[in-house]
């Protein structure tokens, strides 16, 4: 099966006189795989998916992203592969609230160089999908925090991704709208979309991950497709 993800030997120090934030670590995702990694504050849960989204560089070894050595990309590549082969949801959602909810999926999809009407009716698919087309014309600010996950989770597929990074995506929910967004992410992984899913919630990482890993002190201290790591 083909690995989306592939990180060998990665460490992280943001200081170079002090522990590393992460690693050394070597790990593989496999394609249609819904891994979830958890672990306490500081642990280098976010460090780990700053690395595999591109946004930060290890300071040691490889980080390979589908097919891709982005370790060893500019700035410039770097920004048009995540346009290309990442797809991002945030637990703050990161809409821009003077978007209309089609104009904030679409746009993604836009700047990676499709055509207005191409990416109006991957917008429409999505919404349709997802059960936010009656949303189309509204504005982030007038919906629900489970509603507007659900825009920002379409705005990170509108690319068809390779890959879907989500950072605590039912963080800053309730109950009601943090159970939505879980049975959307199990509904994706079920699609075959291959998922990393950074969160403290457990219930959550057990609903919707195939996989699940825990970090402590930027070392792998679990993986759930194993034994224990010691």
């Amino acid at each position: 099966m083909r690995q989306v993800i592939e990180l060998e030997g990665v460490v992280k120090r943001y200081d170079s006189a002090a522990a590393p934030a992460l690693g050394p670590l070597t790990l593989s995702v496999a394609q249609g795989e819904a891994l979830a990694v958890t672990g306490p504050s500081g642990s280098g849960k976010s460090t780990l998916l700053n690395l595999v989204a591109g946004l930060d560089k290890p300071t040691e070894g490889a980080v390979t992203v589908a097919g891709r050595r982005i370790d060893r990309l500019s700035e410039h590549a770097l920004a048009r592969f995540r346009r290309e082969h990442i797809g991002m949801a945030f637990q703050f959602f990161n809409l821009l609230d003077d978007l209309t909810v089609t104009d904030n999926i679409r746009l993604p999809a836009q700047l990676a160089g499709a055509g207005r009407r191409k990416a109006a009716a991957r917008a429409d698919e999505l919404m349709e999908a997802l059960g936010i087309q009656k949303h189309a014309r509204a504005y982030p600010g007038r919906l629900s925090g489970g509603e507007r996950q659900r825009v920002a989770v379409a705005r990170a597929l509108v690319n068809r991704p390779a890959l879907l990074l989500a950072d605590e995506p039912t963080g800053a929910l309730d109950t009601a709208s943090g159970h939505d967004v879980r049975t959307l992410l199990m509904d994706l992984h079920r699609a075959g979309q291959t998922i990393v899913l950074v969160t403290h919630d457990l219930t959550l990482a057990e609903a919707c991950a195939s996989r699940t890993i825990h970090l402590v002190d930027g070392r792998l201290a679990l993986d759930s497709s194993a034994e224990a790591v010691r």
